[in-house]
Parts: structure tokens; C-alpha cells; sequence
């Protein structure tokens, strides 16, 4: 069982990677002058791409780690885990990529908050 969980927090990583880069990488193609003269469509359309390869890792790390189909994790669990995991690879490419971004104080909070959301939704609730 904790082979699934890896598994799937590894698809997870790298869905993610995929994500941030069609949503984002558009943005330093922009500023590195090579996207500056596409047009919007282009853009989109290079995003989507992009945004294909996100879905073949998404799509299947939730399938087989959702508790409904065999996996170690609920629904929430999976949402949330993924979101911190989102606030991470985003981070990371902020600062490879954007050199002109900072992280202040209060993003570090952010993350500590998120992190806490993490740990709650993983809380054994049940009464025993």
C-alpha cells in the first residue's frame, strides 16, 4: 500500500511540474522575447500541450490513490495534498526562473498554513 502512496506522490510532482510550466512558462517565453509576437491562440494552444502531459500523470496518480479504487488516500486528502505540492513546484520554478521575485515573511506563513492543512486532513477523526 505505501508503493501506491509513493507512486502516486511522485505522479502528483510531476503532473504539477507539467501544470506550472503551461501556466507559467508562457510568461518567461515572454520575457526571454521568444512568445512575444504569438498570438493568444498560440499560446493557449502551446499551454494545452503543455497542459496534456499534466493530465496523463494527474488523471491516473488520482485513480490509484483514491481509497476508492485501492489507493491510500480520500478525496480530500488528495486535493489538499496536491495543493501544497502545487505551492511547492510553483516556488521552486519562481525562483529558478523569475529572478526578480522575492519570498517575504508572509509567503512563509502561507506555507506553514498549508502545510498545518495538510497535517489536519490527515487527523484520524473517527471516535474510537
Amino acid at each position: 500500500m505505501w508503493q501506491t502512496g509513493l507512486l502516486t506522490i511522485v505522479m502528483l510532482v510531476i503532473s504539477n511540474i507539467f501544470m506550472t510550466f503551461a501556466w507559467y512558462g508562457h510568461l518567461k517565453l515572454q520575457t526571454a522575447g521568444i512568445s512575444s509576437n504569438w498570438p493568444l491562440y498560440v499560446v493557449i494552444l502551446f499551454s494545452w500541450v503543455i497542459a496534456l502531459a499534466e493530465y496523463a500523470f494527474q488523471v491516473p496518480a488520482n485513480r490509484m490513490g483514491f481509497v476508492g479504487n485501492g489507493g491510500p488516500f480520500t478525496l480530500m486528502q488528495l486535493k489538499v495534498m496536491q495543493e501544497a505540492i502545487t505551492l511547492v513546484v510553483f516556488t521552486v520554478f519562481t525562483i529558478v526562473f523569475f529572478k526578480g521575485e522575492q519570498l517575504h515573511w508572509n509567503h512563509f506563513v502561507a506555507f506553514a498554513l498549508l502545510i498545518a492543512s495538510v497535517y489536519f486532513v490527515f487527523l484520524d477523526t473517527s471516535l474510537k
